[in-house]
């Protein structure tokens, strides 16, 4: 199976996002998945248990979840700006876990403060049938095993720093207008 680079240029325009930003932004997402896909008939080509297929097996997570985490981000965010119905489950969800859904919301954003690189990922446990805002560095340390990633936000300084230099909050703050809470609502669907 080869794995094809998803189109995401319908967030071109997106409020608080520049083009510039964004087309660079797809190119380094073509990269995980060409590299993702590198790493998949390398691997057929090596042996087993050899030092050399070792080391691509543990790459792999890296272009792997570097392709898909770019895929769940870009596609949460969208033009039109959506509000979370406070009767959805989501905000239902979201006032059990955390103790209200500004508090939620707010609970991501801080996460997404945090000083370092890598992701902040609103996870649905569904054996605890609860939510959690977790920070991911890098792409393959930190994931909740078996949560279920319902909103993700790149914290990398490549997805801001084009349009706001190291002012980190206000990104984040643009990030959120851009949401598509409907996306995150259909995600705990699945989920």
């Amino acid at each position: 199976m080869t794995y094809q680079e998803q189109n995401f240029k319908q967030l071109l325009g997106v409020k608080g996002f520049s083009d510039k930003l964004l087309e660079t932004h797809f190119k380094l997402y073509a990269g995980y998945v060409a590299n993702t896909n590198k790493l998949l008939d390398l691997m057929k080509s090596l042996t087993p248990g050899t030092p050399e297929w070792s080391e691509i097996k543990r790459r792999f997570g890296w272009e792997f979840n570097g392709m898909r985490l770019h895929e769940l981000y870009f596609g949460n965010m969208s033009k039109a700006k959506t509000k979370l119905s406070e009767h959805s489950p989501l905000s239902k969800l979201m006032a059990q876990s955390f103790g209200s859904n500004q508090a939620g919301e707010d609970d991501f954003v801080n996460t997404g403060k945090m000083r370092g690189i890598g992701w902040v990922i609103m996870a649905y446990d569904s054996a605890a049938k609860r939510l959690f805002n977790t920070w991911v560095d890098e792409h393959d340390v930190g994931h909740l095993a078996g949560a279920a990633p319902l909103l993700v936000m790149d914290v990398f300084e490549h997805a801001y720093i084009t349009d706001y230099n190291i002012d980190r909050p206000a990104y984040i703050k643009a990030f959120v207008e851009a949401t598509d809470w409907d996306v995150v609502q259909k995600r705990l669907e699945k989920a």
